[in-house]
């Protein structure tokens, strides 16, 4: 709809400057080209396609440049429409005749048209200007950010791009006051108009946040919180085809960049790739670091490794702006090891050296550093395969090597003395102290699970480092899938079973449909059918020792079972199992939690609170496996008894 000549003068200043501007009489499209060439407007709109760059068959004729050109396009003498008119140069580099196309972008219209270009024999030289053509013209709102695109159809070359800011309505304006930001609209009581603020994307269509209809004049306010530089605002009269006024006040705000930051998250996708959410676009660099445990700050890899796929630091004109260890659910709470570095050079060279906060100290080396040190039994233990392996691309590898055993051999005859001296107190005393030690480490609890897929096994990761940071003592066969692979899966749980219970501790059952349907296999035939299990796969060996517990009357007390809400129904679980209790989570996480207590330990007045930060610390990963990404979650409802909503992740 025209807009009033009034708010026009407004924009665009007093005489002579809206006076110059030239007027277009009537509503249609037009095109017109310089002198000796002949050119025609298509009928209507084309789709916007540009397509891939093709060979030239011969000479064509090809856009050069761009110009754009403010215009008026009038109904009466007083009601007029802001437009854009474009001219483009061409040059023959090959056709005498050509189809250009103008692309027209300005939130939230889209428009492309069709010009037909033809140059004259005699006007034809290779590689010169030979004219122009003029298109009138494209609709554009006050205060809009316009881009034009143009290119030959097919297309031979790049296409030609322009970006022009209009000028903005003054009854629009930003204000700060404090923590708020106020909008004004300046605009008559009689005016309904409609106001918009969007999230303006680079790549991909806008984000909406906010829409209303309102009377004019108003005052909006926003909580400085919401400000980020991709914030945008539209504002429309409500009327039939109205032009649409956009602005992105707060591009350069610094506490719009702030809350940016702030809102900004790492995501883990695989063990080597991650994914950073923003409301907006962010420039930014990512790097490799590692941390000792209680270290602060994280230190760069020196030398580096490639940092392409992977990212704990993410940093912003030269400012650290994020830091997360996106691993820790999988591998655990922070160990005393040894980081090896590997790089490797032309010809099969590589050298090892070992990260210290001193630097990375090359091996072996005589220097006086614990980890020169112990350099040839780091070097041994490589050898032998008793290292993990974190990292491993073309420039190098990373290493874990565990530190404890040297660490408990050095101090063997300390440690002896220390044992010597207790023994020459009391009894009594020395069942005090055991007893206050074992309180003050909290109870052992080992966890055992199917490992029905990756998802799955990251969500059980997650509950296992929640707990630990309770007074607990978890065990998983996530983190210890070097003694796990050495002893086998059924000594290692029988260990790990016996030494639980010995010291009072309890096993947790978590059911998930792969468990039950283990479980099932179990009761039916007795023993385990030949399965396509890997070796990690302790749920199924501990089967053959959990049984006889529970058939004998013993698991009461020791055993309780556990599964995830709209996964598994707890009527799924077998009967069996059923003797001892079977919580949902993380509806009944106090329960639960309860339930882990020592078994003569008073229920705690904190146990609703940490229920609550089990939670929080469960629920990303609980958004992560139940709304994947992209596409549909693996092991979603498979087996018998999942959940309403476990087949479509909802």
């Amino acid at each position: 709809m025209p807009v009033p000549w009034f708010l026009l003068s407004l924009a665009l200043g007093r005489s002579p400057v809206v006076l110059s501007l030239e007027r277009l009489v009537g509503p249609q499209d037009a095109t017109h080209c310089s002198p000796g060439l002949s050119c025609r407007l298509w009928d209507s709109d084309i789709l916007c396609l540009p397509g891939d760059i093709v060979p030239a068959p011969g000479p064509v004729l090809a856009p050069t440049h761009l110009q754009t050109e403010l215009v008026l396009r009038c109904q009466k003498e007083t009601d007029c429409d802001l437009c854009l008119r474009v001219a483009v140069h061409l040059a023959v580099h090959a056709s005498l005749q050509a189809q250009v196309v103008l692309s027209f972008q300005a939130y939230p219209t889209a428009r492309c048209v069709l010009l037909e270009v033809q140059v004259p024999a005699a006007l034809v030289q290779f590689g010169q200007s030979v004219g122009s053509v003029v298109y009138d013209c494209f609709e554009a709102a006050l205060g809009s950010e316009v881009r034009i695109w143009s290119y030959t159809q097919p297309r031979y070359e790049k296409e030609l791009n322009h970006t022009q800011q209009l000028p903005a309505l003054p009854w629009l304006n930003v204000s700060a006051d404090g923590d708020n930001v106020h909008l004004v609209l300046n605009v008559s009581e009689e005016q309904h108009f409609g106001l918009s603020l969007y999230w303006n994307q680079v790549q991909g269509p806008p984000k909406p946040r906010w829409h209303k209809n309102l009377t004019g004049p108003q005052i909006i306010t926003l909580n400085h919180t919401d400000l980020v530089p991709c914030l945008c605002i539209q504002v429309w009269p409500l009327e039939p085809d109205s032009v649409r006024t956009n602005i992105c006040p707060f591009r350069e705000d610094p506490r719009a960049h702030q809350n940016l930051w702030q809102a900004a998250r790492l995501r883990l996708l695989t063990l080597q790739s991650w994914l950073l959410d923003a409301p907006c676009s962010l420039p930014a660099e990512a790097a490799l670091c590692w941390r000792a445990p209680g270290g602060d700050p994280c230190q760069p890899l020196v030398p580096p490794l490639s940092w392409e796929n992977v990212t704990v630091d993410v940093n912003s004109s030269e400012k650290l702006q994020l830091q997360e260890c996106l691993w820790a659910d999988s591998l655990g709470p922070l160990k005393d090891d040894v980081l090896l570095l590997e790089t490797r050079g032309p010809q099969d060279n590589r050298s090892l050296c070992a990260l210290e906060p001193s630097g990375c100290t090359s091996l072996p080396s005589k220097a006086s550093t614990r980890a020169a040190r112990l350099g040839e039994y780091l070097l041994q233990d490589l050898q032998s395969g008793q290292c993990l392996q974190l990292w491993d691309d073309d420039l190098g590898a990373l290493w874990a090597c565990p530190m404890d055993k040297y660490i408990h051999k050095r101090w063997a005859l300390v440690w002896l003395a220390c044992l010597l001296f207790a023994a020459a107190l009391s009894l009594i005393l020395l069942l005090k102290k055991d007893h206050a030690k074992a309180a003050a480490r909290g109870r052992a609890a080992l966890l055992l699970y199917s490992a029905d897929d990756s998802g799955f096994e990251r969500l059980v990761g997650a509950l296992a480092s929640a707990l630990c940071q309770l007074p607990l003592r978890v065990a998983v066969d996530l983190w210890s899938r070097r003694e796990l692979s050495a002893q086998g899966p059924v000594a290692w749980f029988h260990a790990q079973r016996r030494q639980t219970l010995q010291e009072g501790g309890v096993v947790v059952l978590l059911f998930s449909p792969g468990a039950v349907a283990l479980c099932s296999e179990w009761l039916q035939d007795g023993v385990s059918g030949p399965g396509a299990h890997g070796p990690h796969d302790a749920f199924r060996a501990s089967l053959s020792c959990v049984l006889p517990d529970f058939l004998q009357g013993r698991a009461p007390g020791s055993y309780v079972g556990a599964c995830f809400d709209r996964l598994l129904h707890p009527d799924a679980v077998p009967a069996l199992f059923r003797t001892v209790p079977v919580f949902t989570l993380p509806s009944q996480l106090p329960d639960f939690l309860g339930a882990l207590q020592q078994p003569r330990a008073p229920r705690s007045g904190r146990l609703q609170e940490r229920a609550e930060q089990v939670s929080r610390a469960l629920q990303p990963a609980l958004d992560s496996y139940f709304h994947p990404p992209g596409t549909p979650a693996p092991g979603r409802g498979v087996g018998p008894g999942a959940g309403p909503g476990a087949g479509d992740g909802t």
